[in-house]
């Protein structure tokens, strides 16, 4: 059995324009009756990859093998609806590509879907299917799954395997998925987490950091209140919590000099050999990640290091962060360049707390403001993955 999106009627751009091949999925299963979409980093038999960078899909060509994430999925009775666009080497947060084409936000068909797992959330918001891989390095599956009204983890790092998947950043690379609600999220969560080793208290201590609070714009701010209020009442009143470690410069920059460092080590010697035209934004970003240095990158994972055990120390085994999962609603479509790399810049400075610590966070899509949506997350301590879903369970019951 199998089954495939038609992708030359794909009103949301969400889609790669690749030829349908047969992928085999189980007849009966815990995700029967369920279709997902499958970000274009990761390989599946019978299609080709490109990471989003048309002269590496002519490089890579068709694959001869699918990814265990992917098989596990199929094994389980979903049934696969097609390859999804992603950012130009999946080295941005716009969902813009300049090569195949922005995917549509569908909450906010006039804002940008986010990326780099933009066609997956946009296949999703626009219900195309009913759930879509993606992959989280800097904020990939959470910045849209905040803009475009959807549930969206990223997972605790090497929980769900990346394997036969395109690299960008290995240590910070993870693979999540988007659903539009809660139930199907806990649904592909069986499959792709199981249970927890260490599974988050049956009471949690909520804590609501007002360093990372203070990274949202005031109108945000307002508007999250009473989703914050919601969590509260369900899950108990938010301590106060100081999580930047120095201060939030250091944070950010740490974070770039890791995934920089490693992004070139993956791409550099693809981009020196064949000069590939990369898109705005991404083409700069590759040219500073080219400047890092080793002792840059070796300082970045000494201050990884630091951060996590300070982070770990502060959740022990039964805290859990709120915060806001982006600074605002997603920019409109009008922006210019600049403008959306000041709001990345911005967003990598909430968006790197899970990053560098490698603990897991879910967004969920609770709120709107100005008519687009806008997530709240929680953060829980490392492999508390699904502790975090049950929590998010309780929050919409």
């Amino acid at each position: 059995m199998s089954s495939h999106t038609d992708v030359l009627h794909d009103p949301a751009h969400a889609f790669m324009p690749y030829p349908a091949v047969p992928v085999p999925h189980a007849a009966t299963g815990s995700l029967a009756g369920l279709s997902f979409g499958v970000k274009d980093l990761f390989h599946i038999n019978g299609y080709p990859t490109s990471g989003g960078q048309p002269l590496l899909l002519a490089l890579l060509g068709v694959q001869n093998r699918t990814a265990p994430t992917v098989q596990r999925l199929l094994e389980a009775g979903a049934r696969f609806a097609g390859k999804t666009v992603t950012d130009e080497l999946a080295f941005s947060m716009n969902g813009q590509n300049a090569h195949f084409g922005s995917p549509i936000n569908g909450a906010a068909p006039d804002r940008i879907a986010g990326g780099s797992s933009s066609g997956s959330a946009a296949a999703v918001s626009n219900k195309l299917c009913d759930f879509a891989l993606g992959t989280d390095t800097g904020g990939s599956v959470r910045a849209p799954a905040s803009h475009c009204g959807l549930v969206g983890l990223r997972p605790t790092h090497g929980r769900v395997s990346l394997r036969d998947v395109l690299d960008l950043s290995p240590s910070l690379d993870t693979c999540g998925w988007f659903t539009r609600d809660v139930p199907t999220f806990a649904r592909v969560a069986d499959v792709l987490l199981g249970e927890d080793e260490r599974p988050l208290h049956e009471t949690v201590r909520v804590m609501a950091p007002a360093d990372l609070w203070a990274l949202a714009t005031t109108e945000a701010k307002k508007a999250l209140a009473p989703a914050r209020a919601r969590i509260e009442a369900v899950l108990g009143k938010a301590g106060r919590a100081q999580v930047v470690l120095d201060d939030l410069d250091a944070m950010y920059w740490n974070f770039r000099y890791i995934q920089g460092h490693e992004a070139w080590q993956t791409d550099g010697s693809f981009i020196r050999r064949f000069s590939p035209p990369l898109g705005p934004g991404v083409a700069q970003r590759f040219a500073w990640s080219a400047d890092v240095t080793d002792a840059q990158a070796a300082d970045g994972r000494a201050f990884r290091d630091r951060f996590r055990a300070h982070l770990a120390k502060l959740l022990g085994s039964d805290g859990v962060l709120v915060l806001p999962t982006m600074p605002d609603i997603a920019p409109r479509l009008s922006e210019p360049e600049s403008a959306l790399e000041d709001y990345r810049n911005r967003a990598i400075r909430l968006l790197c707390v899970a990053g560098l610590s490698g603990f897991p966070q879910l967004s969920l899509p609770l709120v709107q403001r100005n008519g687009a949506p806008l997530g709240i997350s929680l953060l829980g301590p490392a492999g508390s993955d699904r502790s975090l879903i049950r929590l998010a369970e309780r929050i919409v019951a």
